[in-house]
């Protein structure tokens, strides 16, 4: 049994595989008469179960192998199939550091596995003395690291994630949903080194693809063949997959959307800085800024009166809303606002 093999659930170990039409025929010409599909139509014809050009694709610019790209209905499928795969319901427990994204702990609940949630500092790093205690816990499979990180929107050090690959012997993995803002590399280089270590990505943010749904994990051959084994069939559909193809063909877009943004976020942050109302701007890795003011709910509710709508996350930073950077039009819509109500 190999290292990877002795984390997974045992009933995932036994399980066979659906085998779809597609599988069994992945040609593409011919008379289709096997997956009990209407003949007539435009989106009549189920899509390539295993995306293998759009692997392919995002391989080529992520500069790995398409055997070592998963992609799934979104990255929150990606997280759902970790915890089904590596975490036995109502034994294993699963690690994560707060304030964080919430689907982890949805997630978590879903499969009856308890997420423990350690306080990451003041600085909204991990405390690694208080962590390194969890590290050899034999019911914690699984550890999830989001940087940068929401809603703070700072880069978790990076020496600390290795040392966590390096003294832990469950799965790590590492959502780098909003990397492509951080002005930094990914850890995808990481997976030759750490066959535990799975980085999940997104072209919801960065490449404005947020309605497709379309998540991307990468990892070792051993664990992108077990999600692709656990994965329902036709996970993520005709029309998504060209979407997302011929966004990635465009390059220039991709760039200039990227370049903008990022002005944008440093427009925003210093125009923000400079009001009555705001208390404290966070520095920011991502597309989007927390931003403690006074009173938190008040001021929620006061812009989304006049049609600015940002998200309250009092429940876990206090007094604090996440504001998403938007156009140069949109961002001065919003600072006037809080302008009128100093």
């Amino acid at each position: 049994m190999t290292a990877i093999e002795a984390l997974v659930r045992p009933n995932i170990l036994q399980l066979q595989a659906y085998s779809s039409a597609r599988d069994e025929f992945s040609g593409q010409e011919g008379i289709f008469l096997d997956a009990n599909e209407n003949p007539y139509g435009t989106l009549n014809r189920y899509p390539d179960p295993h995306q293998r050009a759009l692997k392919a694709k995002i391989a080529a610019i992520k500069e790995t192998k398409p055997e070592n790209v998963f992609i799934g209905n979104g990255s929150d499928e990606i997280f759902d199939l970790v915890f089904r795969i590596f975490c036995r319901p109502g034994q294993d427990k699963a690690l994560t550091f707060s304030p964080t994204y919430g689907m982890y702990r949805v997630c978590a609940g879903v499969n009856q596995v308890e997420l423990l949630q350690l306080p990451l500092d003041r600085s909204f790093q991990i405390d690694m003395e208080q962590t390194f205690a969890y590290l050899d816990s034999p019911d914690i499979k699984l550890i999830i690291i989001c940087s940068p990180n929401n809603p703070t929107g700072n880069l978790i050090r990076r020496s600390d994630i290795i040392h966590i690959l390096d003294h832990f012997k469950g799965m790590v993995l590492v959502d780098e949903a909003y990397i492509d803002f951080s002005g930094t590399g990914s850890m995808i280089h990481l997976i030759d080194t750490y066959d535990r270590l799975i980085v999940s990505q997104t072209c919801s943010k960065a490449r404005g693809l947020a309605s497709c749904r379309v998540g991307m994990a990468f990892s070792g051959n051993e664990v992108i063949a077990l999600m692709n084994k656990v994965k329902l069939p036709y996970n993520v559909s005709g029309p998504n997959q060209k979407a997302v193809l011929e966004a990635l063909e465009d390059s220039e877009n991709y760039q200039q959307n990227l370049e903008l943004l990022t002005k944008e976020r440093e427009r925003l942050k210093k125009r923000l800085e400079g009001m009555s109302v705001i208390k404290k701007v966070y520095p920011s890795r991502a597309n989007f800024l927390l931003v403690e003011v006074e009173d938190a709910d008040m001021l929620y509710r006061d812009l989304a009166s006049r049609g600015i709508v940002t998200r309250n996350r009092s429940k876990q930073v206090s007094n604090c809303l996440r504001i998403s950077v938007g156009t140069p039009a949109e961002n001065d819509a919003l600072t006037d606002a809080l302008k009128n109500m100093s």
